[in-house]
Parts: structure tokens; C-alpha cells; sequence
């Protein structure tokens, strides 16, 4: 309590040293005005403000351009691709990824369009003795979509359909760092914020991606879209937006909200995290309520018609997502009065709120699922179960899920690796500032809101945290959780890391924060800090790192796998002389499905 009193008064000095700060705020006030009245001044505001803008989206491009062909050469490098057979080069593919290739070759082998989408609903060769719809169980319209355009398209003879396929997800990952560099960007308001976001993010390319070896695994087609849709809704969270800024963002958080839900079959429980982190904030009041209303309704919509198209999948339908999204918006109109009130009332308000939204989400949750008949997702609620020792399962998918090193804690030298680029250090530097200035804000919104007014009015209140900022800090720190717990969902975190890190480095509000906090207020320190340091560890990155990954990208190695190649020839044989039919150009495609279990052992 004493802590945010302090925080909360900290320009609280005597009468005249108020008058003082009143008056000096006035007269700058009063000079801007007039500064401004000069064309000559406006004029080179504006000209400042273009080219700043240029030049921050010319670096954006260009780090993400940089980003794709550094991934791709590391690929080539690795692999050899360029040289090696086509059998040899759908066997890299290893695991699952073999697997959804063979989609995309597939319809790039059917004779026409309407036969290859009738294989992928009526497919008998994924499951044994099953005929099943692969576009109802499978996130593989990203396959469908790109050998339709393969097929359109006059590229046949410049580029080879694998070659399509793999340049597709390295210039998504151009997409995803651009994401990542604007969203810093945006909420620290310079694009240097950007640049070092970007250069934390190939720095720590261990952690933040696995594109290069893994290429068609639905998370590296997923995690750009999602980026874009954190980028957006950064954006759409600030206040005083133009109605016309505010469409076209919001028809942004559709679109890439939808794309994500459509190209990853774990996208249900992201979006869950990403609306329990918008409902801890509207709780808190940290957030419009309209907006929050808006980003609810575009979750919603986006599942819906991924459900729609995935030919009415009941797993969407009963999908935890769904009920609690349904649960909040009922809830708040049940309880109207939520957000006022002193402060053991808004907080005794805020408790039965979470307990009405928790009943309302496990029974409508419920109630789907009996409806429809659902069972096929127990397997992960079981797995989570005795995950967090909650009791063991006989359940092989859970028990599988258990012994896979992917879905174990994440490891310790995770944050040896993060620590060596300073990212992990500036990021708990920055959290360590943001969360306390977020728990003086939610302590100052749930306190009664007569005191709120007197308080402002007497301009003792100065802590603030912008809508865009709040938003991402809770993200920020729930993805984190998430990453501890699962280590594949690290690369959810470790991206945003770099976002967050970078941003608060370069804010002048943190900066601000913390100045003041220790008595070293003066804003010519501030302009120094976030410029400098951030200068000062793209340095560092530079000298230290720059040398390794020019090794990197000299080291050629090449594929060398000749059991599986002689495997996939001998069942292309097998196939070839049982079945005259499938000589020639679907020998590959379902070798290479066999060929993709067999990695997976």
C-alpha cells in the first residue's frame, strides 16, 4: 500500500513547487502554440515525421527480406537441397512434415482440381482400413491454396513445386519479423525499438524459430499470421483512432485472426490465452470495454467460419474458447454495475464475476459437448491432467503426448542461451518496471471512483499504462507460462520476448518510471537512455554474434540418408508392381507418407 501511495504521489511536493511545475507547463504549452503558428516549423515537423516514417518501413522490409534469405541459405547449406534427389529432399521432411507435403503433392498430381479436393474428403491411404475427410481433421488448406496457385499460375517452368512450396514459408517468415518489428514500433513510438527487436530475434534464432530444419510444420504457416494479429490489435487498442483507421484494423485482426485459426490445429488454445488476457484487463478496467467487445466477436466469427469450412468440425464447436468467449459476454450483461463502487465492492464484484464466468464456461462447455457428441478432444484434457499431477492416465494419445520432450518443462539452458544476447536481462528489466506500474494502475481503478476524480483533479496521479501496453504485458506474461509448462509453445513467447524487451528499452514512459522513481528526473536523461542503450546492445549483437553466423552461412553440409532412400524406392516398387495405376506421378506422394511415420518413431 505505501508502495503505490508513493508511486501514485510521487509529483506531490508543497503548494508553490506545484504552482511552479503549473506555470512552467503553461509557458511551454504557450510556446509550442506559437512554434507551431510557423509554417516554416510545421513544415519541418511534418518532412521530420515522413521521413522518419520512410526510412522505419524501409528497415522493417529490408530486416525481413534479410531474415527469409538468411533462414533459406542456412536451409540450402544444411541440406544441400539444390543437389540432391526429389526423393531425398521429401524425406528431409521429416515427422509430420513429410506428411503435409504429400497433401500439396498430391493436388499438384491430380488431373484436375475438382478430382484432387475429392481425394483430400474421400482419402483412404492417412488412416489404415479408414476413409476419412482430411480437410475436416487436418489444417491443410495452406496446401490446398498454394498448389491451386502453383497450378494457375505461368511458374512451372522457372521454379519446381517443392521449391513453391518451401520459398512460400521463408517469405512468411519476412512477414512474421516485420510483424514483430512494427509491433515494437508501435508501442514504443520508434522504429529503432523495431530494429533491435528484429536483431534479438535472429540472435536468438535457437529459440525463436525452427523454420529452417522444419519447414511445413503448421506453426511456422500459423505463428506470421499471428504476429500480424498482435500487431493490429497493439494498434487498434490505442485511443482516439479515426473511424476509418479503426475499420481497416479491425478488418486486419479478422482476416489475420482467421488465417491463424485456419493454418494450426492448436489455434483454439492460443486464442483462449489471448481472451484471457483481454479478460483480466477489461476486469481491471484497463481497456475499453467496446474494443474488448469487438476482439471477443472477431474470435468468435473467426472460428466459426474455420468451423464452417473444415466442414462443420464439432472439436471448434466444443472448444473451451467458444463457451468462455459466450460466458464473458453474458456475464457482463447479467452484472452491469461491475465497474463501480469503492474498492472491497468492486473487488467483492470482480470475484463473483469470475465465478459466474467459470460456471457459465464449464456448462455451456458441457452442454455442447453432449449435444454434439463430442469426445474427441479428452485425450488433451487427459494429458494436461496428469501432466500437472492431477492423476495418471491410461490414455495412449496422453501418454504419447507425456513422453514427447516437445510437451515437456521448458529447460533451464533455454535462458543460459536468451541471457548470452542480454535479451532475457533487458526483458525482466522492463516486465520487473511494467507490472508494477500495471498493479498501481489496478489498484488506482478499483479504488472508489469519487477518489479517482479528486485525484486527478489535484493531479497527483501520474502513473499510467497505455491500453496497447497493458495488453501486451499480460500477453506477454501468460505466453510465458504457457512456454514454462510446454516447451514447444516457447516460440510463442521467445518472439514476443524480443517484442516486449526492445519496446520497453526504448520507451520514454518506462524510462520516465523509473527516473522518477529514483529521483533522476530530467528529460534530456530520458531521450539519452532509450536511445543509447539500445544503440549500445545493437553493437554488442553486432560484434559478438556477427562473426558466428557468417560461419554459419560458410559451413556446407549435405543430405546423407541412404537407408530411407533405399526404403522409399523399394516401396515405390511394391506399389508399382501391385497396382499399374499408381506408376509414375503418385509413387512419391504415398512413399513419403510411409516414409514420414517412420521418422516419427
Amino acid at each position: 500500500m505505501r508502495v503505490f501511495d508513493t508511486m501514485i504521489s510521487i509529483r506531490q511536493r508543497k503548494g508553490i513547487q506545484t504552482t511552479e511545475i503549473s506555470e512552467d507547463y503553461t509557458a511551454q504549452e504557450e510556446n509550442v502554440k506559437l512554434e507551431n503558428k510557423l509554417p516554416s516549423s510545421c513544415t519541418n515537423r511534418r518532412l521530420w515525421t515522413i521521413l522518419s516514417f520512410t526510412t522505419g518501413g524501409t528497415v522493417a522490409l529490408c530486416i525481413g527480406l534479410l531474415t527469409s534469405v538468411y533462414l533459406a541459405t542456412l536451409h540450402e547449406n544444411d541440406l544441400w537441397f539444390s543437389n540432391i534427389k526429389e526423393v531425398e529432399r521429401e524425406i528431409s521432411f521429416r515427422t509430420e512434415c513429410g506428411l503435409y507435403y504429400s497433401y500439396y503433392k498430391q493436388m499438384l498430381q491430380a488431373p484436375t482440381l475438382m478430382q484432387g479436393f475429392r481425394g483430400l474428403i474421400y482419402d483412404n491411404k492417412t488412416e489404415s482400413m479408414r476413409t476419412i475427410n482430411l480437410l475436416q481433421r487436418m489444417n491443410i488448406y495452406q496446401e490446398v491454396f498454394l498448389s491451386i496457385l502453383y497450378r494457375v499460375l505461368p511458374i512451372q517452368k522457372y521454379i519446381e513445386p517443392v521449391y513453391f512450396y518451401i520459398y512460400t514459408l521463408f517469405g512468411l517468415q519476412a512477414i512474421y519479423v516485420t510483424a514483430l518489428y512494427i509491433t515494437s514500433w508501435l508501442l514504443s513510438g520508434t522504429w529503432l525499438s523495431g530494429l533491435l527487436a528484429a536483431f534479438w530475434y535472429v540472435t536468438n534464432r535457437i529459440d525463436t524459430t525452427r523454420v529452417e530444419f522444419t519447414i511445413p510444420l503448421r506453426e511456422n504457416w500459423a505463428l506470421p499470421f499471428f504476429a500480424i494479429q498482435i500487431a493490429a490489435i497493439t494498434y487498434f487498442l490505442r485511443p482516439n483512432l479515426q473511424p476509418l483507421s479503426q475499420r481497416l484494423t479491425l478488418l486486419a485482426i479478422f482476416i489475420s485472426t482467421f488465417l491463424f485459426s485456419l493454418t494450426w490445429q492448436f489455434n483454439q488454445f492460443m486464442m483462449l490465452m489471448q481472451a484471457l488476457v483481454l479478460f483480466i484487463l477489461d476486469s481491471l478496467d484497463m481497456l475499453p470495454a467496446v474494443k474488448v467487445t469487438w476482439l471477443y466477436g472477431i474470435q468468435l466469427t473467426g472460428l466459426l467460419l474455420v468451423c464452417i469450412l473444415q466442414f462443420f468440425n464439432s472439436m471448434i464447436l466444443g472448444s473451451l474458447l467458444v463457451s468462455f468467449n459466450l460466458s464473458v459476454l453474458i456475464a457482463r450483461k447479467l452484472q452491469k454495475n461491475l465497474k463501480t463502487g469503492s474498492f472491497l465492492n468492486r473487488l467483492g464484484k470482480l470475484l463473483l464475476h469470475l465465478f459466474v464466468v467459470l460456471c457459465l464456461t464449464l456448462f455451456l462447455n458441457n452442454i455442447i459437448k453432449k449435444i454434439l457428441n463430442l469426445k474427441s478432444d479428452e485425450h488433451i484434457f487427459k494429458f494436461l491432467k496428469a501432466k500437472f499431477g492431477c492423476g495418471a492416465t491410461r490414455d495412449f494419445d496422453a501418454n504419447l503426448y507425456l513422453c514427447e520432450e516437445a510437451f515437456g518443462l521448458l529447460p533451464f539452458n533455454t535462458f543460459e542461451r536468451l541471457s548470452d544476447t542480454l535479451l532475457f536481462y533487458a526483458y525482466i528489466f522492463v516486465l520487473s518496471i511494467t507490472v508494477v506500474a500495471a498493479l498501481a494502475v489496478a489498484f488506482h481503478n478499483l479504488s472508489d471512483s469519487a477518489n479517482q476524480q479528486s485525484m486527478y483533479k489535484m493531479g497527483k496521479y501520474t502513473i499510467g499504462l497505455k491500453p496497447e501496453t497493458a495488453y501486451n504485458l499480460i500477453h506477454t506474461i501468460l505466453f510465458g507460462l504457457l512456454a514454462l509448462s510446454t516447451m514447444r509453445m516457447k516460440y510463442l513467447w521467445t518472439s514476443h520476448m524480443c517484442v516486449f524487451a526492445s519496446f520497453g528499452l526504448c520507451s520514454p514512459e518506462i524510462w520516465e518510471l523509473l527516473l522518477k522513481l529514483i529521483h533522476l528526473y530530467n528529460p534530456k536523461r530520458i531521450c539519452i537512455m532509450r536511445y543509447s542503450i539500445p544503440i549500445l546492445i545493437l553493437l554488442y549483437l553486432c560484434y559478438k554474434f556477427w562473426p558466428g553466423m557468417m560461419d554459419e552461412l560458410s559451413e556446407l553440409r549435405e543430405f546423407y540418408d541412404p537407408d530411407t532412400v533405399e526404403l522409399m524406392n523399394w516401396i515405390k516398387n511394391i506399389l508399382s508392381n501391385h497396382n499399374p495405376m499408381k506408376k509414375g506421378k503418385y509413387q512419391y506422394g504415398e512413399g513419403n507418407r510411409i516414409g514420414g511415420c517412420i521418422s516419427n518413431q
